[in-house]
């Protein structure tokens, strides 16, 4: 029993995180859900599309997620852009707060997954890239590939 609460699924990936911001930090949370919510999670029936993480009086708050409806759902299925509350400790709270005020850091999803049987949201202190930022990533992703590609060949 035990081991299968250590074991975790990926269920996807934010890559646009971290091509526009620099990660910092990372933070997991876990998620309050509707019913049918963790049945169209566990189908990848999900967007990270422009989300993001608000610290308020009440908590975290994750904002712009888009989880569609469940397709074998009733009436009772869950509205697919309503805001999600993220589960952490207070004290952790407090210190994201000062760090995003302070800052001027931002808190972005950076991947959902599965620990056992609970969805976990992995959420990232990040920092804003400038656009020459971008521009060398890209610049060093391409001669990486190109130089994969010429070792390839060498070896055949």
């Amino acid at each position: 029993m035990k081991q299968d609460r250590n074991k975790f699924k990926l269920l996807q990936k934010n890559k646009k995180a971290y091509f526009n911001y620099e990660v910092i930090e990372d933070l997991e949370c876990g998620i309050a859900l509707a019913g049918t919510e963790v049945k169209s999670l566990r189908g990848g029936r999900f967007s990270f599309s422009d989300s993001y993480v608000t610290v308020d009086k009440d908590g975290l708050t994750l904002v712009g997620l888009t989880i569609q409806p469940y397709t074998h759902g009733n009436i009772n299925n869950h509205e697919p852009n309503r805001n999600r509350r993220l589960l952490a400790h207070k004290s952790e709270i407090k210190r994201l707060k000062r760090k995003v005020d302070e800052k001027g850091f931002t808190l972005v999803p950076t991947s959902i997954y599965l620990k056992g049987n609970l969805v976990k949201v992995q959420i990232s202190l990040c920092r804003g890239k400038q656009l020459h930022d971008k521009r060398a990533v890209v610049k060093e992703r391409d001669l990486n590939r190109d130089t994969r590609r010429e070792l390839k060949q060498l070896q055949y």
